[in-house]
């Protein structure tokens, strides 16, 4: 007898059908998986037979074919388990349901016949929205993950024996729900960092808010010890909330790595990536034979933090440079090409010189200074908007009683500015904040006055800088113009956002 399953598979950070076809003849006791599986789709034939004689069904005799379509397309991952079980229990008669087209089934078997958590339900839970499906069946941890798409059935099941129950109607399971109102405002809880714990170090507190406001690129530079991964480390609590759109696009990326958390719904806080500096350019980008997400796209919506910066290989630097200008990845390999979205903010911070010293202060030679410094490649420079200095932090201020602001009320600025981007940019979807601006949005909404324009020329002049940097430096001043409420730009908006491209050339210049 024939029986169908439909399943689903993630490609990228979308999910495609799988139909599951079960076919039991007459022959030698055999299965044979066909459809282009892996070694973890092959060996679910031995996980399925196990748990299904543990969970008391007949094992099909005769030769069992079992066949993944799209033939052409390589499966991966044990979550076919599930489908192919139920597929073999209905093909060996022990099944009897019309409920097969209506679901969509995933899930990695135990050997008890348990159902385990798998990777990609997200996509998947999506994707059998856009198919018409009344719901999904999949393993309980990842409930509340699927059912954060709004529109569709989420039965979660705990083993083998209760999917069947369900779908021949013995039994009925609840269908899983999420309050999404409540699980945005449970993320709006305080944080365990706070900016109010940071001595001093107001100017580049005033940088960090304004790289929040924008979602501009930021270089830290100081000694050692002056506090830029505590201050890299509390952006994170300043940044807007994710929008939903937002939460389910990072949840996505999050969910077919396998990050998140057995019962977790959504990602709702802005990720924070920090990779160490001996990170390959697959790890940072993504890759491996089938292309998975790296660093840069885990952090998409978020922050990606570069601590010491030119201990990084040239060669995974210089990897960044095309995912900051287009805010995605391109991986390209033999099993195909891949696109993952990667709207990240560089946060990268580093010592001036090898010593830790400024350049001026520091006993290393110019040569070997240069070859530091030579490790962060122009280019790359060129692409982060604001570079500031972190000074050491006086005596006075560290003892001192008086504290600063609260991440709370920096985050309010950075929203309000937001805001004001979001209404402007309200016809441009692609565009969230200052720092996506293309030419054209340059142009009508950067437009300078005479003393503005003068002050721009001059500065071009003497600092040497690209055409890449006049337009960082346009967007960084808009910021600055939204974070003190002006419509239009002017030279003191100019003025500060200038300052901001000046240390960059006092070190490499």
């Amino acid at each position: 007898m024939l029986s169908r399953v439909c399943s689903a598979a993630v490609n990228g950070i979308e999910a495609y059908p799988v139909e599951v076809e079960v076919n039991a003849g007459w022959g030698d006791t055999l299965i044979v998986v066909v459809g282009l599986p892996d070694a973890a789709v092959k060996e679910s034939k031995d996980r399925v037979t196990t748990a299904l004689g543990n969970s008391g069904f007949k094992f099909p005799m005769g030769r069992t074919t079992i066949n993944l379509a799209p033939a052409d397309v390589k499966k991966e991952g044990p979550s076919f388990d599930l489908p192919i079980a139920i597929g073999m229990i209905a093909a060996s008669e022990q099944l009897e349901t019309d409920q097969l087209d209506n679901f969509v089934i995933v899930g990695e078997l135990a050997l008890t016949g348990a159902v385990r958590s798998c990777k990609g339900v997200l996509p998947i839970a999506l994707r059998a929205k856009q198919e018409g499906k009344v719901g999904v069946l999949v393993p309980a941890d990842n409930a509340a993950e699927a059912a954060a798409v709004a529109g569709l059935n989420v039965i979660p099941v705990q083993n083998l024996r209760e999917a069947v129950q369900f779908l021949e109607g013995e039994i009925r399971l609840s269908p899983t729900r999420v309050d999404m109102d409540a699980i945005f405002a449970d993320a709006a809880h305080d944080d365990e960092l706070d900016f109010s714990e940071v001595k001093g170090q107001e100017s580049v507190k005033r940088a960090l808010e304004i790289a929040a406001a924008g979602a501009h690129n930021i270089l830290l530079i100081g000694p050692p010890g002056t506090g830029k991964s505590m201050l890299a480390k509390r952006l994170a609590t300043i940044l807007p909330p994710l929008t939903l759109e937002e939460a389910l696009e990072t949840t996505k990326i999050h969910s077919i790595v396998g990050l998140l958390s057995p019962g977790q719904a959504l990602i709702t806080r802005r990720p924070f990536r920090a990779p160490h500096h001996t990170a390959s350019d697959a790890g940072l980008l993504g890759g491996n034979i089938n292309p998975t997400p790296g660093e840069i796209s885990l952090a998409h919506n978020g922050v990606l933090f570069l601590d010491e910066l030119p201990e990084f290989k040239r060669s995974v630097l210089e990897t960044l440079r095309q995912p900051l200008e287009e805010g995605k990845v391109t991986i390209s390999r033999a099993a195909g090409t891949m696109t993952f979205p990667a709207q990240f903010m560089l946060v990268a911070a580093m010592n001036p010189t090898p010593d830790g010293k400024m350049p001026h202060e520091s006993k290393s030679s110019p040569r070997e200074i240069q070859n530091y410094l030579g490790r962060v490649s122009g280019p790359l420079l060129d692409r982060i908007d604001l570079h500031i200095e972190v000074p050491a932090v006086k005596f006075r201020e560290m003892t001192g009683e008086r504290t600063g602001e609260t991440s709370a009320q920096i985050r309010a600025r950075v929203i309000a500015a937001r805001e004001r981007q979001h209404r402007r940019f309200a016809g441009r979807p692609k565009i969230t904040s200052n720092a996506r601006m293309g030419p054209r949005e340059l142009k009508q909404f950067c437009a300078l006055d005479q003393t503005a324009r003068d002050m721009l020329q001059m500065a071009m002049t003497d600092m040497n800088l690209s055409a890449r940097a006049y337009d960082r430096i346009l967007k960084v001043a808009r910021t600055i113009a939204d974070l003190a409420g002006a419509e239009n730009l002017g030279a003191e908006h100019l003025s500060e956002a200038i300052q901001f491209r000046t240390l960059d050339r006092q070190i490499w210049g």
